[in-house]
């Protein structure tokens, strides 16, 4: 190739500084999720600092305490225990930080081999199975699929803690979820019909 095609062709690597931006904010995860472990492990051991700090992450409210009206309210019981639902609510978080975490590597390793560089893991033990036939419109299929996964752990957080939100809040969370879907199918659709099955293996 002439200088120009090269120089062309080598700008991918500009790219490089995004993908290990990524790793540390991969890094910024695995560290937030060990802060809420420890907090609900120290909850659990009766530490009301932790249970206090999970409470105000969570967005949980105790129930209501109502005037003597009978509508208006006054207060909030005290919250002196680590209840079940407080417990989903933070396992939930966790694990909607795992799934995020998935879908950074997602992005990282197959973004890097897809538009970078190949990373030749070939033979290697611990190759992703997925990274075989990994490329651009494969893997938008993915990462539509691990958002929809993701929006519905924070839909389910929602509904769980839902006497703390609004009719409208809810209702348009339910309506972005449904939009989620409706672009993952859409272009699950679009690479069937780009690469129809048998012409390409996925």
């Amino acid at each position: 190739m002439s200088l120009l095609p090269r120089m062309i062709f080598a700008s991918r690597w500009l790219q490089l500084p995004l993908y290990l931006g990524l790793i540390l904010a991969q890094g910024v995860y695995v560290f937030q999720f060990w802060i809420e472990l420890v907090h609900l492990i120290e909850a659990a051991f009766g530490n009301q600092a932790a249970l206090i700090t999970l409470v105000k992450s969570t967005g949980y409210q105790a129930a209501a305490i109502f005037g003597p009206d009978g509508k208006s309210i006054i207060g909030y019981e005290p919250i002196t225990n680590l209840n079940e639902t407080i417990i989903m609510l933070v396992v939930l978080a966790l694990i909607d930080v795992v799934m995020i975490s998935n879908l950074l590597i997602m992005v990282i390793i197959g973004g890097y081999e897809t538009f970078v560089s190949r990373l030749r893991l070939d033979g290697h033990p611990d190759q992703p199975e997925w990274l075989d036939q990994v490329n651009a419109s494969v893997l938008k299929v993915k990462l539509a699929t691990a958002i929809i996964g993701i929006s519905s752990i924070h839909l389910l957080k929602t509904f769980i803690n839902a006497a703390n939100y609004t009719e409208k809040v809810l209702i348009w969370q339910t309506v972005i979820h449904i939009a989620f879907l409706f672009s993952a199918l859409a272009i699950a659709m679009a690479d069937r019909i780009m690469h129809p099955a048998g012409s390409q293996g996925h």
